[in-house]
């Protein structure tokens, strides 16, 4: 006895926000997200075990931003987004952690950010309109505290890692998550 073939077309709309998939029955899939001026894609493939929907994008999670330039510089970590368009450049979020706990703050217009810790063991960035999975950019053995950074063509794509989805009927759910930061994400079947 063979399982059934899972495909079609599912959307989510809510107020001004419209998403949805198409999924093909060769394991496929691609996807799209409005949101104001914010549009957001993937594709990728998938697989069904039992009501969950697991989804594999092509793009590879964490790598959104490209360090152009690291070194030692001043006091605190200082953030640089290097971008010809200010509302890219700003708004991305900058998380130290250490042994004191968690800091963050978000880059300004000029796209810069600052954080006045003495230490850091990790540092990672993830823009606020294109929100995804971290991408580290500094690790333990890293002892630089300032970095350029450029925005990678991947940041307007979604990995879904981490996002499980589940088949209920004619229904596609999902719990609120980095990039859908909603409740009762219900995409129907068209």
């Amino acid at each position: 006895m063979s399982l059934p073939v899972f495909s079609g077309d599912y959307s989510f709309s809510r107020h001004e926000m419209a998403a949805g998939f198409s999924f093909a029955v060769d394991g496929t899939f691609t996807f799209y997200y409005a949101y104001g001026a914010v549009d957001r894609i993937a594709q990728g493939t998938f697989t069904v075990e039992g009501d969950l929907l697991k989804l594999k994008s092509d793009k590879e999670p964490g790598k959104d931003f490209l360090v152009l330039d690291q070194k030692q510089q001043g006091e605190g970590y200082t953030i640089q987004v290097i971008n010809k368009t200010p509302a890219l450049a700003s708004n991305v979020l900058c998380v130290a952690i250490s042994d004191k706990g968690r800091f963050q703050d978000y880059t300004d217009n000029a796209g810069r950010a600052h954080l006045p810790i003495p230490h850091c063991e990790k540092l990672y960035v993830k823009h606020a309109l294109f929100p995804d999975v971290l991408t580290l950019i500094k690790d333990s053995d890293n002892p630089n505290n300032y970095f350029e950074l450029k925005l990678n063509n991947s940041l307007q794509k979604v990995s879904f890692k981490g996002i499980d989805f589940h088949i209920q009927g004619d229904t596609i759910t999902c719990a609120s998550n980095y990039f859908m930061m909603l409740d009762d994400i219900v995409f129907i079947r068209k």
